[in-house]
């Protein structure tokens, strides 16, 4: 085995995608699944497919072509706004993508036309969290003005909350954007599929007070790989938080001080670390760095504390373990959605995925 490795549980990762799609079909909610933090990852799409998600979700062209190509058949999201220089690609490659400007929506339809298909598009509403889409007053004109494009499939409306400015869900805006829906379907004079209104940041909201009846579709990443929903992170019930453990190898094992000795001066990344005066401590180094994970985003699974980190090196205080660990041994660690997401797009992590046992008593990291 090399290292570091990812090790992805599949098992834990099929069980949380049924118990979300779960969650959500009672509320008479579809769930695609959002498989952009683990890379479009093709193992983990089927895990989540066979957890009952109606579709995957992607932001990069690149991630959908390699499930394609990998054999993954299910209808394809397209989450980051297409670029004008890649409808081509989108429309060859992708079933559904999400917009907000009429000049992209305009290239999408010439080019779905050459290709002699049509598009779905989600046209997207910003509710206030700035990311992407239109302001709720223009989305009317908009949709008026699709049904004018060959090609494209007004397919339904969506917005994102939680992300970009943390703007979370709520009761209010989730009514005006069920509202908006009925406003474009008398205006257009047809019937939105979907209506697109959460994400993993939606759930306490979905159980503690629910949706409006014309909300009908989620976006669903964090939940299903890491068990957890987004606006405070705890742990979702019943789900895994430990689907993907990263392990690295203890490359020096030595007695050393805890606190600097000498003059300080920046580290490699322009910080000032400070380190407690512990006396002599087991110090170890692990072979994994920042160009590897979010170091901040990590947590032992063994009794060590993590030091510092530079681009190669993780430095742990391990004294917690003398006498029962050597050089060579594996430490393990959780990981956040920060963490995973460099994990996962690092070339140096090798990705190993598994299948490994249930059990009833879920491990959480709350």
């Amino acid at each position: 085995m090399v290292y570091p490795v990812l090790n992805i549980d599949l098992n834990k990762i099929e069980h949380n995608a049924r118990v979300i799609v779960e969650l959500c079909a009672a509320h008479g909610i579809g769930v695609s699944g959002v498989t952009k933090v683990v890379c479009g990852n093709p193992q983990v799409a089927s895990a989540m497919l066979r957890g009952g998600v109606t579709g995957i979700a992607d932001s990069r062209l690149e991630n959908i072509r390699r499930m394609r190509a990998a054999g993954i058949e299910t209808s394809f999201m397209q989450l980051r706004l297409p670029s004008l220089s890649r409808v081509d690609e989108v429309t060859e490659c992708v079933d559904i993508s999400l917009n907000s400007e009429p000049e992209t929506l305009q290239a999408l339809s010439a080019s779905a036309l050459r290709r002699g298909k049509v598009h779905d598009v989600i046209l997207m509403v910003d509710m206030g969290d700035l990311r992407e889409g239109l302001w709720p007053n223009q989305v009317i004109d908009l949709a008026k003005a699709l049904m004018q494009l060959e090609g494209i499939n007004l397919k339904g409306i969506g917005t994102n909350l939680a992300c970009f400015g943390g703007i979370m869900p709520t009761h209010d805006n989730m009514r005006r954007l069920a509202e908006l829906a009925v406003e474009i379907e008398r205006a257009c004079s047809i019937r939105l599929q979907w209506v697109s209104g959460i994400n993993s940041s939606g759930l306490n909201l979905l159980t503690e007070e629910g949706l409006p009846a014309r909300i009908n579709h989620a976006r669903i990443g964090e939940a299903i790989l890491l068990g957890r929903e987004t606006t405070h992170r705890k742990a979702w019930p019943d789900t895994y938080q430990d689907a993907f453990v990263l392990r690295a190898e203890v490359v020096e094992l030595k007695k050393k001080p805890s606190a600097f000795n000498g003059e300080h001066c920046e580290d490699a990344f322009g910080g000032h670390p400070h380190f407690e005066n512990h006396g002599q401590i087991l110090h170890a180094l692990i072979n994994i760095g920042r160009q590897d994970v979010d170091i901040e985003g990590i947590t032992p699974c063994e009794p060590v504390s993590i030091i510092a980190g530079s681009s190669d090196y993780l430095g742990l205080d391990v004294s917690a373990l003398a006498g029962h660990i050597k050089l060579g041994d594996i430490l393990s660690f959780n990981l956040n959605y920060s963490a995973l997401l460099a994990a996962m797009t690092s070339p140096y992590v090798e990705k190993r995925c598994i299948r490994g046992t249930l059990f009833d008593d879920r491990i959480l990291y709350a």
